[in-house]
């Protein structure tokens, strides 16, 4: 018997004689991280849908940790780095094991990956409800999360890498570049984006301030779209799709171009989240030049994945796991033509701010992302518990259903995005503004968000029929932990003079992860060092001066509640953005910003110059109670304002930490800032009894007034150095 000739090394489990060897792949790893992503989806979705409610139903902001400023993080970053985040590690365990035809190189590094992740997830769940955020949008952990994350994520790549090195296949197949890619470029933008300045175990300054923090920051955003929801995704396409098809990737070539062209490209479109921006104009053409060109190299692999179900469209009609796949490419291809045509300034100038931009992110992540992820999990559960799937009906069930919330989620966004801003930018005949209430532009749109928390409960349902089919698939079957496989000795393989040149780097790994890392560094190096550099690029106005250590307490409770999640500070220089809110934002009024507070999306107004808009008294009540002050407001009331007292313990370290950052307050200044801030708050408080309101001047309230009241009014008297 084939047994009795064999040795076995059971710390490698390798089984092997002289021709051919039995690798024993690891299941385990790919389940745990498979049920990961199954139950973090769905907390992640639940949050999201809480959220989208809030905004219908104000009063389900039950308390300050079910804000919808606090919780809107939670619900991105529980979607992207653990739904997401788990789904790829589990697709990533699963093939890289049998490409490379070999075990994991470590088990113990597996298990530390898992259970690191799943800590850092559960560190987000706890910190950001308590308004623990560095306000950074997909990158709102703080500074001692940012550390574990490199950690392990250096553990995945460190696994991921050494499992490479000892492949038994000399060839790299398409989807391994893909993942080399995702480590390596997720690794620069994780670091550079998180640069800071910690005050406290939980509290940290950005490094950059303004323009270049804004710039750095949405390098990251833009690239953690390409690079964790893309990348790594498109390795797993590459790989579930011909085996779900039973055929061979369509095009050996136009992997090549797409991969090469896509990582290089990407890196450079980051600009394009802020047109018409304090940003140097250069950089924003930049942006838009390389946002079109991405339409190439995306579509190239979206035809890639599609072609490659040649001559087997008639398996899409019957099998579920190809009905997902086929829907996920789709919207890969929605996402990624719309993201190159809303880049164009044209375009921009109606969709920025709006909830076009989230109908399109949704599409993307809803689409791509959740139904690859659906696909690849009904794929892997019948084969790792060797059994069939326990029932294709209720999987179709979940297709239907899922579209469907697809369908219901984003056009009514759509419709909602073009609704907000020709309302925002309609004027009467004798031109003044049609819509001068903001409040008229969000309440005629909340039948769109009703129509829209419709659809991501209808995707839900179907996440919860796909976690029962997987639960009794499990059931059913027999779990193999430790998977079999025979496969040929290794052999030096001799030079083929007409094998394509590229075939050279496919067996070099270390190679592919220099020029990968070269590449995607041409991009941001281009667009941030001559912002960094060149002093003309953030002209400063010598009116603007650093915040009073109030304002400064204020700033950093205006970031604890999530306020910039549903507020700009940005007034983009359109006329009706000016008669709206006043004068264009300017690149010199925020060199003191760390981090800057632009926003990404005006759920409420643009508050750049909301300083002297009302009276401290209206402030006041309208953090107490929205609607007192604005009839049929969504936002929340924030009642422990007016009653918790202000915490100043850090308040020298905060000072000592921005002048260090560069914010020219006075050496010493931190032994005397608390005497400043109380003065500053004493004026506030008697100001306030002048109103009728009695509050004492040591309470948090004092210093969010201070703050929003500081708010835009350097530019008053404005000279340039």
């Amino acid at each position: 018997m084939l047994k009795d000739n064999l040795t076995q090394d059971r710390d490698r489990h390798v089984v092997s004689n002289i021709d051919q060897e039995i690798v024993m792949y690891d299941n385990t790893i790919v389940r745990n991280f498979s049920i990961a992503a199954a139950v973090w989806g769905i907390i992640g979705m639940i949050v999201g849908l809480t959220a989208a409610l809030q905004l219908v139903f104000p009063a389900l902001n039950f308390s300050e940790i079910t804000t919808f400023g606090r919780i809107r993080p939670l619900h991105t970053n529980a979607v992207i780095f653990a739904f997401v985040g788990n789904g790829i590690f589990a697709g990533i365990y699963y093939s890289l094991q049998r490409l490379c035809k070999t075990r994991m190189y470590s088990d113990a590094l597996s298990n530390i990956n898992f259970w690191g992740w799943q800590l850092i997830i559960l560190s987000a769940v706890i910190t950001l409800p308590l308004g623990i955020t560095s306000s950074k949008e997909y990158a709102e952990l703080e500074w001692p999360i940012d550390i574990a994350i490199t950690g392990i994520w250096v553990v995945f790549g460190w696994n991921m890498f050494a499992t490479i090195l000892k492949r038994r296949e000399k060839h790299m197949y398409v989807a391994i570049w893909f993942y080399i890619a995702t480590f390596v470029t997720v690794a620069v933008l994780h670091i550079v984006n998180s640069f800071g300045l910690p005050v406290s175990f939980m509290k940290s300054y950005s490094w950059y301030a303004g323009v270049q923090d804004a710039l750095v920051q949405w390098w990251y955003g833009h690239n953690a779209v390409a690079f964790f929801l893309t990348t790594p995704y498109l390795g797993l396409m590459y790989y579930f799709v011909p085996k779900a098809a039973n055929r061979p990737v369509y095009s050996y070539r136009l992997s090549i171009i797409h991969f090469w062209a896509l990582i290089f490209i990407y890196i450079w479109a980051g600009p394009h989240h802020l047109l018409y921006t304090a940003l140097p104009d250069w950089a924003q053409s930049l942006g838009v030049v390389f946002s079109i060109m991405l339409i190439a190299p995306s579509w190239g692999g979206m035809l890639n994945g599609l072609l490659t179900l040649r001559g087997a469209w008639d398996k899409v009609r019957e099998d579920v796991v190809l009905k997902f796949m086929v829907v996920a490419l789709t919207a890969y291809g929605m996402a990624t033509f719309e993201g190159p045509m809303l880049s164009l300034k044209n375009v921009n100038a109606i969709a920025h701010f709006t909830d076009w931009v989230v109908a399109h992110v949704h599409v993307g992540g809803l689409g791509w992302n959740g139904f690859l992820t659906f696909g690849m999990l009904y794929w892997l559960f019948p084969k790792m518990y060797r059994t069939e799937l326990w029932s294709k009906k209720l999987a179709n069930f979940h297709f239907w259903i899922g579209t469907l919330g697809i369908i219901f989620y984003a056009l009514p966004m759509y419709w909602a995005g073009f609704t907000q801003s020709l309302m925002w930018k309609e004027f009467t005949a004798d031109g003044f503004l049609a819509y001068p209430n903001f409040l008229e532009t969000v309440t005629q749109i909340k039948p769109m968000y009703l129509l829209r928390a419709f659809g991501g409960g209808l995707f839900i349902v179907g996440a919860l029929a796909m976690c029962y089919n997987l639960y009794m698939t499990a059931k059913k079957g027999s779990f193999l932990a430790n998977e079999p496989s025979q496969v040929p000795a290794i052999k030096e393989e001799k030079h083929d003079a007409k094998e394509h040149w590229h075939r050279a780097i496919e067996k070099r790994p270390t190679q592919l992860l220099i020029f990968s890392l070269i590449v995607i560094l041409i991009g941001g190096l281009v667009e941030m060092v001559p912002t960094f550099l060149v002093k003309s690029n953030v002209p400063t106005i010598a009116s603007v001066k650093p915040y009073t250590p109030l304002e400064l307490e204020g700033r950093d409770l205006y970031i604890k509640e999530g306020c910039n999640n549903c507020h700009t500070q940005m007034i983009r220089p359109f006329r009706s953005e000016t008669e709206r809110y006043g004068e264009y934002s300017k690149a010199g009024e925020f060199v003191y910003d760390h981090p800057f507070l632009w926003g990404s999306k005006r759920t409420g107004p643009d508050l750049h110059r909301e300083g002297g808009k009302y009276p401290d008294s209206w402030h006041y009540n309208h953090m107490l109670d929205p609607e007192s002050m604005s009839p049929g407001s969504i936002m929340p009331a924030y009642p422990w304002m007016i009653t918790r007292k202000l915490d100043t313990d850090n308040l020298e370290a905060k000072i000592s930490a921005m002048r260090k950052l560069g914010v020219p307050y006075p050496e010493g200044y931190e032994d005397k800032a608390l005497a400043d801030l109380q003065t500053q708050a004493v004026g506030i408080s008697d100001n306030l009894a002048q109103s009728g309101i009695r509050v004492t001047s040591d309470k948090e309230i004092i210093a969010m007034i201070a703050y929003l009241q500081r708010l835009g009014i350097d530019i008053k008297g404005e000279s340039n150095e």
